[in-house]
């Protein structure tokens, strides 16, 4: 099966078995988190890993982003990142590709590129890349920081990164479906999968941030459930769906809220602070809307008459299988 491992393995096989014990190590393992923290001289290290397979166009920019994307999302400014290429045959081209990407969108986002692998490897089909981003935080947000009270924000929309790569990877299959204009405009997502100038604002605000990727908002959505230990309610139509994502994923029969979200930013804020974090974010021309709250009970998401208790799978994955 692809996708995820479950919360259940992990915990038996992975977060049961991290080595030595570091006090210096403030975050560790855990489902939902995305990040590691740890202290170092005063300061706080926010280090995320993250691979990419199967987007064939963009790889590299999509790599960049997310991995960068969880740093911010945890209080930290990205500012290091290593990246181990694997790749499927000898051809220079696709490096070639991959690594003008990366270095494009790593420069533009202020990230240095300080180190990694480079490999060929025939059996595997797709290009390969796994990336470590690192960045300093003077306050670190965990996933599990939501509280009873505070409301959900969801910047920008649903699918911003699935938009994209169906634009990109799937446009043979849209040609005939879908207007040109929606079309170039999914693949245009693809420059919209920052979340750092989001982050920095809502840094001051937020109890809780997430980076919502594969399974998209849903998952995001149930893995901050799942770490705050509370219970989400959501309203689906106060999320945010473009007309172009509404498009592309009606014509490939995949819910815009359970495909690869980043570019959209979750984030827990207390009731009281929720307008002048909107109001702040509206003046930096970033759209968002609480779509949400956060409620005292078991750990499980609630959107409509839908009850999630455990992960969903990213649908994109059926359109490559």
């Amino acid at each position: 099966m692809v996708g995820k491992v479950s919360p259940a393995d992990l915990q038996k096989f992975v977060f049961s078995r991290v080595g030595a014990v570091s006090e210096s190590v403030q975050v560790g393992p855990a489902y939902g988190e995305d990040t590691a923290a740890i202290e170092i001289g005063g300061e706080v290290l926010v280090i995320n890993s993250d691979p990419i397979i199967y987007a064939a166009e963009g790889i590299g920019t999509l790599g960049v982003n997310i991995a960068s994307n969880d740093v911010a999302a945890s209080g930290g400014k990205p500012e290091w990142m290593t990246v181990t290429y694997l790749l499927p045959d000898g051809e220079d081209s696709v490096l070639d590709t991959i690594t003008r990407q990366i270095d494009s969108v790593a420069g533009d986002l202020g990230i240095a590129i300080v180190g990694g692998h480079s490999e060929y490897v025939p059996e595997i089909r797709r290009p390969f890349l796994s990336l470590t981003c690192f960045g300093r935080a003077d306050r670190y947000i965990p996933t599990s920081g939501a509280e009873p009270g505070d409301r959900v924000i969801l910047t920008k929309g649903a699918g911003i990164e699935g938009t994209g790569i169906i634009a990109t990877d799937f446009r043979s299959e849209l040609e005939n479906e879908v207007e040109p204009d929606l079309i170039e405009q999914g693949k245009g997502r693809l420059n919209e999968l920052s979340v750092l100038p989001e982050a920095s604002i809502l840094n001051d605000y937020a109890t809780a941030m997430h980076d919502p990727t594969e399974g998209g908002v849903v998952d995001g959505l149930f893995e901050l459930s799942s770490a705050s230990s509370a219970r989400l309610e959501i309203d689906r139509s106060d999320i945010v769906i473009g007309d172009d994502t509404r498009a592309l994923c009606e014509a490939m029969e995949v819910d815009p809220l359970k495909i690869f979200g980043s570019g959209a930013l979750l984030a827990t804020v207390p009731a009281d602070r929720v307008k002048e974090a909107l109001d702040l974010l509206s003046k930096r021309g970033i759209s968002a809307s609480v779509i949400g709250k956060v409620e005292t009970g078991k750990p499980e998401l609630v959107i409509g008459k839908s009850v999630y208790r455990e992960p969903v799978r990213d649908e994109l994955y059926d359109l490559w299988d």
